[in-house]
């Protein structure tokens, strides 16, 4: 294809002339961090000057701390998305201090179990006290300590303060259960439909019907075989709409990053891992042990290989949710966040053009995730009951 050259050049001197359209943010904050340094400098080495350039430092900072600020504030609020939370809130205001939302129990297991609100914590602001004990919620984690609230810093800058077991019903444990309440009622009803019309769905299960179908014949069947993916059917259908709910719900304004938490993977993984383990038949685990048309010798060394691949195989399953669910998160939050950095309307609206785009790719990868973790764990379930082959004996 060949490309004519007076667009080309119509297109370069465009985006030669935005250009100063365009803020400077990085500069303006690399000025400031050079500025700051030396005021550092002169502060340590000249004590005779400490007031006056306390107060050249104050009013650098007044003219260049925006940028900074803002950079700032949008790096914590997604350090704080990513994480879970003791409190649900929806909006809060940052000049008055309000939160909008409500509490969440606290359940503790500190010389027995400790249940109080996690309003008592004001948004990790105050030292709560309950029977006599004092805890700090110190970046969504809580931590025991005295009446005044301090946290001893140890290594790396993580308090080490003695931590009480965490039972407590948190922001994703919300999710979760809102999530499974959705599933049990939805599917419920799509049964019962069947069990009305003859075998033909009605109202919201007509949508989700060909997505059953799609798990069944296209995942379960292929992978496990026809024999025996009726027993894996309940598993498999649980966990593609399980994720794929929680993916879509972390897309939603709420705050949930529920996929995205490794502990929740890693649970959904261990789920998989111990069904495949304990359906497995003995012809799974003399390949794994004892394998056909392998000289003796080399069986010794090549069984602990094939025993430790049985747990890098759910192992893989719980990293490829987590990292990509949690990287989605993190890019289109900082694209969202480039909106309020950029000084001039082209920036803001490229900026928001491109969430958008990232926001319709991340409702495919919700559902795309969903799929490769059913299809891996049919993949793993067919595996453990494959049948013996007589030629593997040759």
């Amino acid at each position: 294809m060949v490309i004519s050259k007076h667009p080309l050049r119509f297109i370069l001197t465009a985006l030669i002339a935005g250009l100063p359209l365009f803020s400077f943010a990085n500069i303006v904050s690399d000025s400031t961090k050079v500025h700051a340094e030396t005021i550092h400098v002169v502060s340590d080495t000249v004590k005779t000057k400490t007031e006056v350039v306390h107060s050249e430092k104050e009013a650098s900072h007044d003219a260049h701390a925006e940028p900074t600020d803002v950079k700032s504030k949008i790096k914590a609020f997604i350090n704080h998305h990513l994480l879970d939370a003791h409190d649900f809130t929806l909006s809060a205001n940052e000049e008055t201090g309000e939160h909008y939302g409500f509490s969440l129990p606290i359940i503790l297991w500190d010389n027995g179990i400790q249940m109080f609100s996690s309003s008592k914590f004001h948004h990790g602001e105050k030292t709560a006290e309950h029977n006599g004990n004092f805890y700090v919620l110190h970046h969504e984690k809580i931590y025991k300590t005295d009446a005044t609230g301090t946290l001893v810093e140890g290594h790396g800058g993580h308090p080490e303060n003695e931590t009480p077991l965490d039972l407590s019903i948190t922001k994703s444990v919300i999710g979760i259960l809102g999530i499974s309440l959705l599933m049990f009622v939805l599917f419920s009803s799509l049964a019962k439909s069947y069990a009305k019309n003859n075998g033909i769905a009605s109202g919201a299960g007509r949508f989700f019907e060909p997505l059953v179908l799609y798990v069944r014949d296209e995942i379960a069947i292929p992978n496990i075989g026809e024999k025996g993916y009726k027993k894996y059917m309940s598993y498999l259908l649980t966990i593609f709409f399980f994720v794929f709910f929680l993916n879509i719900l972390g897309l939603t304004p709420l705050g949930f990053n529920v996929t995205g938490n490794i502990a929740i993977t890693a649970s959904l993984a261990l789920l998989t891992y111990l069904i495949t383990t304990f359906t497995a038949n003995k012809n799974y685990w003399g390949h794994i042990f004892w394998m056909p048309g392998v000289p003796t010798p080399m069986k010794f060394i090549l069984a602990p290989i094939e025993l430790l691949g049985t747990i890098i195989k759910p192992f893989s399953l719980m990293i490829r949710l987590y990292a990509n669910i949690l990287a989605g998160h993190v890019v289109l939050m900082s694209i969202i966040g480039l909106m309020f950095i950029f000084k001039s309307w082209i920036g803001s609206t490229l900026s928001f053009g491109l969430a958008f785009a990232l926001s319709i790719l991340e409702i495919l990868v919700a559902f795309l995730q969903a799929y490769i973790f059913t299809m891996l764990s049919a993949l793993y379930f067919g595996a453990g009951n494959e049948e013996h082959h007589h030629e593997d004996a040759h």
